[in-house]
């Protein structure tokens, strides 16, 4: 059984920021006789530098959380109030970390697939329905046990996927601010691992850490061994 009446792609031209992040998915989900809603998402996709984060969410209903969104839409403050809330109302919720070396070990696209399966098997009560964001939940051509759907901008539609991409975000900028203490010369805590022009000058002068994503450019072209891979005081 799946969600039906919902479009698999969305009119071009097309503004993202025009969606509202809402319950309608949930709530259609619901009077087709599901009752345990996941969503999934993931942050860090992007990164040069660190892991690779993923979250999978199952909220209440009956607990209704105000201003949640696509996390990008939020600030930093908001996204922290909005976790704490979150994990204390959610009938369940578990975040996963896939390292920078599985990420170019299985390539990025998989480790969100993986990095999403992960977070949901770990969830208890399980989902009888999933959302993701745009993620086919599909590997070595099997579907996932569970029905679910993939939502194209499901974090800017979903409240269940908003949610999930928060958890992801809150708990992944935290372990970079982690990360900046140990590597300094990055400013992680200010870029979160993104190619921002300073991180781009920081890895051209020294090199890549352990901590970068071997596979990603421009990182690569400085995998030489006049940039030992150590860290960096």
């Amino acid at each position: 059984m799946a969600l039906k009446h919902l479009p698999k792609s969305m009119p071009r031209p097309f503004n993202p920021s025009q969606l509202r992040c809402t319950h309608h998915l949930e709530s259609l989900a619901l009077r087709q006789g599901w009752r345990l809603i996941a969503g999934c998402d993931e942050s860090g996709r992007g990164a040069l530098l660190g892991p690779l984060y993923a979250a999978a969410v199952i909220l209440d209903s009956a607990k209704r959380i105000a201003g949640v969104d696509d996390c990008k839409k939020l600030t930093a403050g908001e996204r922290e109030r909005l976790a704490v809330e979150i994990r204390a109302k959610a009938v369940a919720w578990q975040v996963v970390a896939i390292s920078a070396e599985d990420v170019d070990a299985l390539n990025v696209y998989e480790a969100s697939r993986q990095g999403m399966l992960r977070a949901l098997q770990a969830l208890s009560p399980a989902p009888d329905f999933i959302l993701t964001d745009a993620m086919p939940l599909r590997t070595a051509g099997v579907d996932f046990c569970i029905p679910h759907r993939a939502i194209i901008h499901g974090d800017a539609r979903s409240v269940s996927i908003a949610a999930a991409s928060i958890l992801a975000k809150v708990a992944r900028d935290g372990h970079l601010d982690q990360l900046d203490r140990v590597y300094p010369r990055y400013g992680l805590a200010k870029n979160k691992g993104y190619g921002t022009r300073e991180h781009l000058d920081a890895l051209s002068r020294f090199g890549p850490c352990p901590e970068h994503r071997k596979t990603y450019q421009p990182v690569k072209d400085y995998l030489l061994p006049l940039f030992p891979l150590a860290a960096q005081a």
